[in-house]
C-alpha cells in the first residue's frame, strides 16, 4: 500500500491556491493514502473567531469539495487539514476522502497555543475509519495530540494499521516522540508537516518539516527535509502491524493491565 505526504508551506488564508497545490499533489502521487498537513487549505495562525470564520467551511465548502472530487477521481483515501465551520462552532479538523468512503471529519482534540483563542475543542473523539479496499483500518490524529499518548493508542486499540497525524509542528520534541508512538502500539505512523512561518500581530511562528513515514518499531522509512516543498511516498503493509507480539511471550496489548492504571 503507497502512503504519501505532501510537505508544503500554504499561503495563509488563500484557499485557492493551497487547494489548487494539494489537488495537483494527490494526482500526481499515485498513492493509496494521500495525507496533507494540518490547516493546509488555510494557512495556521489565526489570532481570532472573526478571523477565522472568514475562511473556514463545511464538508459542503467549495474547497473541501473540490478535495473530495479529487479523492474520488484518482481513488485514493485524502487526508487533509481544514478549519472547518459546523453552524456557529470552528474547528481544526482533518477532511477524510476517498473511494467507497463517505467525507467526515476527525476534529482535533488537544487545541495548542493561540488555537484556543479561534477554534472550539474537538468533540469527534478517537476513532477509525475502515479501508477495506486497502485491507487497511486507519487512525487520524492531528499534531499537539502526538504530545498525549492517549492518542495514538486509543486509535491503535480501536485497531489502526496506520495513524495519519496532518501537522504543523514548531518544536523538534516529535521527532523523537513520532516513532515512539509508532513502536509503542506497533502501527505505522505517518506524519505530514508544514515548513515556512507566519506572522500575526507582530508575533512569527515557524514549522520544521522533515515529515515521516515510521514502521512498527518506529524506524523511518522515508523523511522529507526542512524546508522543501516535496511529496514523500513509501510502501507498508498494513496487515504487518496486526501482531502486537515482539517475543515469544509477550504481546504489548495482551499484557497490558488498565485495572492497575491510574490517572
Amino acid at each position: 500500500m503507497r502512503v504519501a505526504c505532501l510537505q508544503f508551506c500554504p499561503e495563509f488564508k488563500n484557499l485557492d491556491a493551497n487547494t489548487n497545490i494539494i489537488i495537483d499533489a494527490v494526482r500526481s502521487a499515485n498513492a493509496d493514502v494521500f495525507i496533507a498537513p494540518e490547516l493546509a487549505t488555510s494557512g495556521y495562525f489565526f489570532q481570532s473567531r472573526n478571523e477565522l470564520r472568514d475562511v473556514a467551511q463545511g464538508l459542503d465548502g467549495e474547497h473541501s469539495r473540490a478535495i473530495i472530487e479529487v479523492a474520488r477521481e484518482t481513488n485514493t483515501v485524502v487526508v487533509c487539514g481544514f478549519a472547518e465551520a459546523d453552524g456557529n462552532s470552528l474547528y481544526n479538523s482533518a477532511l477524510i476522502a476517498g473511494p467507497d468512503i463517505t467525507p467526515h471529519t476527525y476534529r482535533k482534540t488537544h487545541l495548542f497555543y493561540k488555537e484556543r483563542l479561534c477554534f472550539d475543542p474537538g468533540n469527534s473523539g478517537f476513532y477509525c475509519t475502515p479501508l477495506p479496499h486497502l485491507d487497511c483500518t486507519l487512525g487520524t490524529m492531528i499534531c499537539y495530540d502526538w504530545r498525549f499518548p492517549e492518542s495514538a493508542r486509543a486509535l491503535a486499540l480501536q485497531g489502526a494499521d496506520l495513524v495519519v497525524c496532518p501537522s504543523n509542528l514548531v518544536t523538534h520534541l516529535w521527532r523523537m516522540a513520532m516513532p515512539v508512538r509508532a513502536m509503542e502500539n506497533k502501527v505505522f505512523l505517518a506524519v505530514a508537516n508544514r515548513t515556512g512561518s507566519e506572522e500575526s500581530h507582530a508575533e512569527t511562528v515557524s514549522f520544521n518539516g522533515c515529515s515521516a513515514v515510521y514502521d512498527t518499531n518506529g524506524g523511518t522509512l522515508v523523511e522529507a527535509n526542512a524546508t522543501e516543498t516535496s511529496v514523500i511516498i513509501t510502501e507498508i503493509d498494513p496487515a504487518s502491524a496486526r501482531t502486537k507480539s515482539f517475543n515469544a511471550i509477550n504481546d504489548i496489548f495482551a499484557d497490558r493491565r488498565p485495572e492497575l492504571y491510574t490517572r
